[in-house]
């Protein structure tokens, strides 16, 4: 299908998903025909198929021939049939329509980039000739890696080139891409725990046996600990966040972090540094791990749609001792990403854009933590244990009693609230006393309330358990 033209299938496709969002979720609803939307928004029938198309490839509807384009149910998942289903069933419920989501991890809902980012984007498709073909890159745009490369470069001795960074779909597809070129099938990696459930399922998928280290509530490993275990244990590979550990919240000692890089080094083991959240660090100079790890044992991987938000959805992955079996995995992957986006993010971290709106959104994030704190405290006060978080978008909070928070969470799914139970961080039976919880939300909505059911929840609970 040709693309249409100069971006009006974007306006359709965004009016079709606030369409969908807004209807029932477990009913199917029907959609306007290609000509009706059409006339309806005053654009051609191609522009609406292309944006029908779109979300046809998504997922989230289907055509009925004779009968025209539907949405797809959203089913609820059973949250009691172990934790891979729990998981699922958060994901999903959080993106329903009309659920409260207290468990997002989205910065950039509070403040995007994605008008300016089309608008660059607008100007550069008319500097630039359009091909029949477009040229797509399989390492991703040369201004795109250049920029990166730019940005993490600190001095001579931490210096990274763009031929050693490599830009794909999203930051799902260039974590994986990373296990592949390791090639450490049937190893043990270290996670600092809490961890993502994202990144749990990617190494489980990639046939390593992960180990947890859990934090501290001073956000500190126990370091005997640690260096028993990497002595007892065939660990190949360590995944560690970059500055703030999250979603516990915390900032590891910079003493701590050289001493683990040291471990490490020592044993060869590869550490891949996740800085998903590292522009998101409230303390300025926030000690990093890659600024004292073996460089040749180093890959550092992240994206752009935490700072930019959902039109920019590019994960990226930087590393200098893995250069064959990277080019490898992507040129295997041959992802065709929109060149034109690309440049275009690009341009606003070359143009000092990225610098300025992210001093304004950890402004942001740090006065909607405080406002939550503060209801927080009024709501839930004696039953949580919130830690301040030191960046990033979300509190860890921990029951005061003891409760079953799989049933908190399922309590509050009856009243459309979604919360993040602590068990999804882990693949080792820990945290099922914890929460997460997130101040990157719609607060047009009655929050209060929703944290005043919560305090319920959490007090029913705690009066039912022995």
């Amino acid at each position: 299908m040709r693309k249409p033209s100069v971006f009006a299938y974007q306006g359709v496709y965004r009016y079709l998903v606030e369409l969908i969002d807004s209807g029932p979720r477990q009913q199917e609803q029907k959609l306007p025909s290609l000509r009706q939307l059409a006339l309806r928004l005053n654009v051609s029938v191609s522009t609406t198929k292309y944006a029908y198309a779109l979300l046809e490839d998504e997922g989230r509807i289907h055509a009925r021939p004779k009968l025209g384009y539907f949405t797809r149910t959203m089913p609820m998942l059973p949250p009691s049939e172990g934790i891979a289903n729990l998981i699922d069933n958060v994901y999903i419920c959080s993106r329903q329509p009309g659920m409260l989501a207290l468990c997002s991890d989205a910065p950039a809902m509070l403040l995007s980039l994605e008008q300016p980012l089309l608008m660059v984007e607008r100007e550069l498709a008319r500097q630039y000739p359009r091909t029949a073909a477009p040229l797509y890159q399989p390492f991703g745009e040369d201004e795109l890696r250049r920029a990166l490369a730019e940005r993490y470069t600190r001095s001579a001795d931490h210096a990274w080139q763009a031929e050693q960074v490599y830009v794909g779909a999203d930051l799902r597809s260039v974590f994986e891409l990373s296990l592949q070129a390791l090639d450490l099938a049937g190893s043990a990696a270290l996670v600092e725990s809490p961890c993502s459930w994202a990144v749990l399922r990617q190494l489980q998928a990639a046939n390593l046996r992960v180990i947890e280290m859990p934090l501290g509530r001073d956000g500190r490993f126990d370091l005997q600990r640690l260096h028993d275990v990497l002595n007892r244990e065939p660990v190949r590979l360590a995944v560690f966040s970059s500055g703030v550990s999250l979603p516990h919240g915390s900032l590891m000692p910079a003493s701590d972090k050289q001493q683990v890089c040291d471990w490490l080094s020592e044993r060869g083991v590869w550490l891949l540094e996740n800085d998903s959240y590292g522009e998101f660090s409230f303390a300025p100079m926030t000690a990093r791990y890659r600024d004292v790890a073996d460089p040749e044992r180093l890959l550092v991987f992240s994206s752009v749609d935490k700072i930019i938000g959902a039109e920019a959805p590019f994960g990226y992955v930087l590393a200098r001792g893995l250069k064959g079996p990277l080019q490898r995995q992507f040129l295997e992957r041959a992802s065709r990403l929109s060149p034109m986006r690309q440049k275009a993010v690009a341009r606003l971290f070359s143009t000092g854009r990225i610098d300025t709106h992210l001093q304004r959104l950890r402004g942001q994030l740090q006065v909607c933590m405080q406002r939550m704190n503060r209801l927080l405290e009024e709501h839930t006060a004696g039953q949580l244990r919130v830690q301040t978080p030191a960046g990033g978008a979300t509190f860890w909070a921990e029951a005061q009693h003891p409760v079953n928070m799989r049933r908190v969470y399922e309590r509050l799914l009856a009243k459309g609230i979604v919360v993040a139970p602590g068990e999804i961080f882990s693949q080792q039976g820990l945290w099922h006393q914890h929460l997460r919880l997130s101040y990157t939300l719609d607060w047009s909505q009655d929050i209060a309330q929703a944290l005043e059911h919560l305090g319920e929840a959490l007090d029913h609970e705690r009066q039912l358990t022995p």
